[in-house]
């Protein structure tokens, strides 16, 4: 069950972002003074007077632009107004009505689809005046608007919402929701193309071009997938733009909503120490893991093919828990298996073991007599338990938890996955005091 679609078309730095943020009430998009920062169809659900819908954000719509990535962005908004129940035309009541304007009103006419124009960065009501000139549009009644002030945008959602149909909220979606991250120009949005089928996400040789985290819901099988594609993560010192720090923010804040990271690595290249970063990232925020070794149709010998391995072993030995995959965007080699793997993982990530079959695991543990000691005291287990999953949790009640050593902790996680494997899922080990 989807919600209706509601398009933000128009052309660069007309503020659309910024007008869609007002509207969710939220910072889901980047907003920056720089023409041209949203590309993708950026998916964002939000509600208005009990109706809910969807705002896609979409990039400028460029005519005049000769590069390919002007052509790709152009290309992704003609998508986004096609599968749009309603269309929202953001122009700049400041700078007045434009040509690039006039042309993307003419497209529009065409669309069949009803429109609204919201005339943004009407940030005084002495100026609503400069809305006239934009009934030449032939689009209907304009409507002033201010993205920073939020000035006219609760009558511009009463109207969006009186051109939709009703449809129920929809409560706690089982939805699996999967993080790609990697650094950049490793082949994330390719990989997310050749998992949808379609080209959804834009694709360019030019590095960094995803920038937001954009959601893509997508269903097979019966099971809802809903994938983030993050801007490529670089190291911290070649973060020096805001916009990169955002785009580093939001795929941070990618993870934290994730079930999986899908892990993209360029095979050709092999892993890099910022591989290894991004992998202790998602750790940290309790995601579970596949690792990708895209190109691998570029890797053309025994020998490299070996020496990749080695480094990817080397480097990310604390995922030898994560399943590996070598896939080929480029060719579509590999790609299927990915949603056989998610599946495999996300049981995982839901198993639960019974306390009782936990306990005799306990027993095994005791019988093996690896028992750290300091100063006469020996640590000893009395029981233990599973207290959660996304991701598995399981708390040791001890006689002296300071005695716990990192060593032990890693014994304890190896003894859980060779009794239950968890595959993909980090494991979170508390230990307590048993007379707390």
């Amino acid at each position: 069950m989807t919600y209706p679609l509601v398009a933000v078309v128009g052309r660069p730095n007309v503020g659309k972002s910024t007008l869609v943020n007002r509207m969710v009430a939220s910072q889901q998009a980047i907003v920056h003074e720089a023409a041209g920062v949203t590309r993708d169809r950026n998916y964002v659900d939000t509600e208005w007077n009990g109706k809910m819908f969807t705002i896609i954000d979409t990039g400028g719509i460029d005519f005049g632009s000769d590069l390919t990535m002007g052509r790709q962005i152009t290309g992704q908004v003609m998508l986004a107004i096609e599968e749009a129940d309603l269309i929202l035309f953001v122009v700049d009541g400041v700078v007045g009505v434009m040509a690039e304007d006039e042309m993307v009103a003419k497209i529009l006419k065409t669309s069949k689809k009803p429109v609204l124009i919201a005339v943004n960065k009407i940030d005084d009501i002495k100026h609503e005046g400069l809305i006239y000139p934009f009934y030449n549009l032939g689009l209907g009644e304009p409507y002033p608007a201010s993205g920073i002030h939020g000035l006219g945008v609760g009558d511009l959602l009463d109207a969006i919402t009186s051109l939709l149909p009703t449809v129920e909220r929809i409560e706690d979606i089982d939805e699996v929701k999967i993080a790609l991250v990697g650094r950049p120009n490793v082949g994330k949005s390719s990989i997310l193309n050749r998992l949808l089928g379609e080209e959804r996400v834009i694709v360019s040789e030019v590095p960094g071009t995803t920038r937001d985290a954009v959601d893509t819901v997508f269903e097979k099988d019966g099971t809802a997938y809903r994938f983030i594609d993050t801007a490529g993560l670089r190291r911290q010192p070649k973060i020096k733009e805001d916009i990169e720090y955002y785009s580093f923010v939001r795929a941070m804040k990618a993870l934290d909503r994730a079930d999986i990271a899908l892990l993209v690595i360029d095979a050709e290249e092999g892993p890099s120490g910022q591989d290894q970063k991004i992998a202790v990232l998602a750790e940290e925020r309790g995601c579970a893991s596949i690792i990708v070794m895209n190109k691998w149709d570029l890797v053309t010998s025994r020998g490299k093919a070996s020496r990749v391995e080695e480094v990817l072993e080397t480097k990310l030995r604390f995922l030898n828990y994560s399943p590996r995959l070598k896939v080929s965007a480029k060719t579509g080699s590999g790609i299927a298996r990915l949603f056989v793997l998610f599946r495999e993982v996300m049981e995982e990530y839901d198993k639960r073991v019974s306390t009782s079959s936990i306990n005799g695991m306990v027993t095994k543990i005791k019988a093996e007599g690896f028992q750290p000691s300091k100063g006469g005291r020996i640590l000893k287990i009395a029981y233990a338990a599973q207290i959660g999953t996304r991701p598995p949790a399981f708390v040791f009640f001890v006689n002296h938890p300071q005695l716990v050593t990192p060593s032990y902790e890693r014994y304890i996680e190896n003894q859980i996955r060779s009794a239950y494997r968890f595959t993909g899922c980090p494991i979170n080990i508390r230990f307590r005091s048993k007379y707390k």
